[in-house]
């Protein structure tokens, strides 16, 4: 897999970018049925602010949850579930957006991250979030940078910013929360890729999370919006 553009040509939406693949299945029916319920609005712009918002919101981050398999990272898989964490849920807003006529393509970048459970950090042994995804949709003549991760609900929990994106700024994580305590930080860009480069994802996973990798199924089974909000009652008694 490599990048969607190399630096040497014009970063224009290139026909992969409205096309489907098994893992961003716009051509999938549950996909479809999506983009013609949410994409809203009378141009390209206020469609994709429409399904930003939908995916958002409409389905719960979950990084317990996550299936590394091929099939549990496609938009239709997302959809069925109704759940998914930042990669999954940026492969859902591309494959809607592609649907609906807008090209989209996934962009990647390493995080460190200031926020997160114990079970968390335990398994992951680092604040660094190899892979974080995002989405990154073309609308009026540039690629515009959209984080459908963190659900509004979520945020209300652990006192985030909400990300909102208005279809021309960029939309991506907020340096503070909303209290001003140290949230996100981008450590370095992986670039943007027209599939989803889960080979790549799978080999660094193994070799930084390999604690995280061993014991997904156990984590699996555990409430991860339980343990926030446990951990998020704890915190304001303290």
């Amino acid at each position: 897999m490599t990048p969607a553009a190399s630096p040497d040509l014009p970063d224009r939406p290139a026909p992969a970018t409205l096309s489907p693949t098994s893992t961003i299945g716009s051509d999938h029916p549950a996909v479809q049925a999506f983009a013609r319920e949410h994409a809203l609005g009378a141009d390209d712009r206020e469609r994709a602010v429409a399904l930003y918002l939908a995916v958002r919101d409409g389905f719960r981050y979950d990084p317990y949850k996550a299936d590394l398999s091929p099939r549990g990272m496609t938009a239709s898989t997302v959809l069925a579930q109704g759940y998914g964490w930042c990669v999954p849920k940026a492969v859902l807003l591309a494959a809607v957006s592609r649907a609906a006529g807008i090209p989209a393509r996934l962009g990647f970048a390493d995080v460190r991250n200031h926020l997160s459970t114990e079970r968390m950090r335990k398994n992951m042994q680092t604040e660094i979030f190899y892979w974080h995804g995002y989405t990154e949709l073309w609308i009026a003549g540039a690629w515009r940078k959209a984080t459908p991760a963190f659900n509004l609900s979520l945020c209300q929990k652990f006192g985030l910013l909400p990300l909102e994106f208005d279809g021309l700024s960029d939309s991506i994580y907020h340096p503070f929360d909303a209290a001003g305590n140290r949230h996100m930080e981008y450590v370095a860009q992986r670039g943007s890729f027209d599939d989803l480069p889960l080979d790549q994802i799978m080999a660094d996973f193994r070799i930084h999370y390999p604690r995280w990798i061993a014991e997904t199924a156990q984590s699996q089974q555990a409430d991860f919006q339980a343990e926030v909000d446990r951990e998020t009652a704890l915190a304001t008694k303290a």
